[in-house]
């Protein structure tokens, strides 16, 4: 491999070994030189050897530092136990052998025996810069990459001759490759969005670098700290990676070293002792010994970072000198990230403020909606959706797009909802509503002095009871419709016919257009997200959602809305919101309960789904594993969200839904990674196993995990 001093890709070769010993047990080598006849090399005899020659063979089997005497235009090898360790297999056979025979191809390579040839023929020392070679130092036979630093220095004999080439050698292999870990890290820290991320990133450069046995990080929390920390033996898998972290609640003793460098900004280092004994969570911080502590200060931020090891550690400068780097980077990390998460939550509440806090419940209608933060998530987007119980007991159900990514894009969002439902309240036909509207981002875009306001809305009321639906469409792209099997046949989805009008702000007239929802059927209405792929025409992503929706394993709402956020293949960067209604077989029953973010509130929720699902004569395997998957997702939404959750569950004739809703910020989970979910509970593998259809809903509240389990009979009163 190529290394600083221009070495070729190479492998050091093993020679066959003379007499294989490993390093336990083996012949040290001044034994085997003291114990060799050199008559038959170039040496001579051992009686005979030159005094400068004889002093510089004692002196390197005497060193502790990797040395090697190669005498003699043929560089025949002497060398100590330190430099047999790093050539590993070719010990003991290289020595004594010319050095061309032991390293073969690899000697003649200008940045390793070319080195020490060049030595010997001018007579002038020589400090060789780092070079990186693969070494085979175990008798596995495994290769493995090795940085070097070597001087080369001339051995004239007693007539001042040239007689060999005495070489040092130094590692410098774990330097080198702290300091690429140290790239690495800054690399991985530029992708960090939020603490979370920083924390992750930090714990495992932690380990993977320094491989330490107990290492923590902490950050300041409203006056107080908060620390994750990673362990030695800890079993992770990527799930755990991809979760957030588990924060616990760090006193505020300055007895504890975190601490105490959070708060003074002093860096300190413990060889041997016992630095976590006063302030000791458990047996694995008992038993560190040695500590260095490093404070995280910024104008915004303050934490520390900690790495320990269980025995004694001499932590010397060039390692102190690393850590304080490391420290500086993610001080600067952790900072950004609290900038960004500072903004991603103004925009959240933003977006929060101008979105539904509950849609309505019906008797016979079922209504679930979703909304996917398109770009970085980062900002507040302009797609919305409504649903509303009217004066006379109608639903009004609205979904609609703001062009834009930003503040501006959300306010006229806002602005244009708030409208809406003030006008279908008083008015709810959809052309009267549509008119209203446009008259409204008219004025908007002349108040703005700005004609680019982009528009699109489609609405329309339901009728509960007769399952009609009245909409018009202002420039927005139809609702899929999907219908039950009629027959026992399969389930059918098409788009629905309305009649096309134009974006609000131009002026335009608009008409209505009509569609029943019979029992089982099924209305999804869309944003352009949903089914916009850049390079691919807009038809390809219609045929594609109606594909899915007709392929869809029932028409639950909350079902359609997953399925709906996925049929499309490619990602889009726009906004994505979707609001289904489904006309119910039969009226469902339901249940809600907070789960407090307590140790107790799975055992809660189990006790409380026990006796609900008994009461409705739910059958019993529904119940077991409709419980066991309840308790499951309830203990990830407590551990690693961190707030209360919210358990519902609604019941039909045909199937038993249930969700369980967060306010953290955890994000998507990716179903082709559900079994590695099994190291925290049994996770979603076992959803995925026990349920007929899951999903997830990231919202701008957090995330809900639902499952749905089909009945096997009909439900009786």
């Amino acid at each position: 491999m190529a290394g600083t001093g221009g070495v070729s890709p190479s492998v050091i070769p093993a020679l066959p070994a003379q007499a294989a010993a490993g390093s336990a047990g083996r012949p040290n080598c001044a034994e085997l030189v003291h114990g060799r006849d050199w008559s038959d090399t170039e040496l001579g005899p051992r009686d005979h050897w030159d005094p400068a020659v004889s002093a510089t063979v004692e002196l390197v089997l005497s060193s502790p530092m990797p040395m090697a005497y190669t005498h003699g235009d043929g560089f025949l090898m002497i060398y100590n136990d330190a430099y047999a360790d790093l050539i590993g297999t070719l010990h003991p056979a290289a020595l004594g052998r010319p050095a061309a025979e032991v390293f073969g191809d690899l000697w003649d390579s200008r940045g390793f025996g070319g080195a020490v040839d060049e030595v010997y023929r001018s007579g002038r020392s020589r400090l060789e810069p780092e070079t990186q070679l693969t070494v085979v130092r175990n008798s596995n036979g495994r290769p493995e990459q090795a940085f070097f630093t070597r001087a080369h220095s001339v051995v004239h004999d007693r007539r001042d001759r040239v007689a060999g080439v005495l070489t040092v050698a130094a590692e410098t292999t774990q330097v080198t490759r702290r300091l690429q870990n140290l790239g690495d890290l800054t690399s991985r820290l530029a992708g960090a969005l939020t603490v979370d991320d920083v924390a992750r990133v930090v714990l495992g450069y932690a380990m993977s670098s320094f491989d330490v046995d107990h290492c923590a990080f902490a950050v300041d929390d409203g006056g107080a700290y908060r620390y994750v920390r990673r362990i030695r033996g800890e079993m992770l898998d990527e799930a755990d990676e991809r979760l957030p972290p588990v924060w616990k609640r760090l006193p505020n003793d300055p007895r504890a070293p975190i601490v105490a460098a959070a708060q003074t900004g002093q860096a300190s280092f413990e060889a041997d002792g016992e630095p976590l004994r006063a302030v000791a969570a458990d047996r694995h911080e008992r038993r560190i010994r040695a500590l260095a502590t490093m404070p995280l200060r910024t104008p915004l931020l303050s934490g520390a970072l900690t790495i320990g090891y269980r025995e004694p550690h001499r932590w010397l400068p060039a390692e102190r000198a690393l850590l304080d780097a490391a420290a500086l980077l993610v001080a600067q990390a952790a900072e950004r990230a609290r900038r960004f998460e500072a903004q991603h939550g103004t925009a959240q509440l933003l977006q929060r403020s101008m979105l539904p806090e509950h849609l309505p419940e019906l008797e016979t209608f079922r209504i679930a909606a979703r909304y996917d933060v398109g770009v970085d998530g980062n900002a507040a987007g302009g797609d919305f959706y409504d649903a509303f119980r009217l004066v006379d007991g109608r639903l009004a159900m609205v979904l609609g797009d703001v062009a834009g990514h930003d503040v501006r894009a959300a306010a006229v969002m806002g602005q244009v909802r708030a409208a809406l439902r003030a006008m279908a309240l008083t008015d709810p036909a959809p052309p009267s509503v549509l008119a209203g509207l446009d008259r409204l981002v008219g004025s908007l875009g002349a108040e703005s002095r700005n004609e680019e306001i982009f528009v699109t809305v489609v609405y329309g009321v339901l009728d509960p009871s007769d399952g009609t639906i009245t909409m018009a469409s202002a420039g927005h792209p139809p609702p899929v419709l999907r219908r039950a099997g009629q027959g026992g046949g399969p389930p059918t989805a098409e788009l629905v016919k309305v009649p096309p009008g134009a974006p609000l702000g131009l002026g335009g007239r608009w008409q209505t257009g009509q569609v029943r929802l019979e029992p089982g059927d099924t209305i999804l209405m869309f944003s352009d997200g949903v089914v916009e792929r850049r390079g691919h025409a807009l038809t390809e992503g219609l045929d594609a959602l109606v594909t899915a929706a007709a392929g869809a394993v029932s028409g639950d709402p909350r079902n359609l809305c997953s399925l709906a956020t996925s049929a499309v293949a490619g990602s889009t960067d726009d906004d994505v919101a979707v609001l289904a209604v489904e006309h119910a077989v039969a009226m469902s029953r339901s249940g809600t309960m907070l789960v407090p973010a307590e140790p107790t509130g799975p055992s809660r929720v189990r006790q409380w789904m026990t006796t609900r699902l008994r009461e409705w004569s739910v059958p019993e395997p529904v119940i077991g594993a409709a419980i066991l998957c309840t308790s499951e997702l309830t203990t990830n939404a407590l551990l690693h969200a961190g707030t209360p959750a919210r358990v519902h569950i609604d019941l039909n004739a045909e199937r038993l839904l249930v969700s369980v809703a967060d306010e953290g910020t955890r994000g998507t989970v990716i179903r082709a990674h559900a079994d590695t979910m099994s190291s925290r509970g049994r996770g979603l593998g076992l959803i995925e196993e026990l349920s007929d259809s899951w999903g997830t809903d990231p919202t701008v509240r957090g995330t809900t995990v639902w499952f749905e389990m089909l009945i096997p009979h009909t439900i009786t009163d």
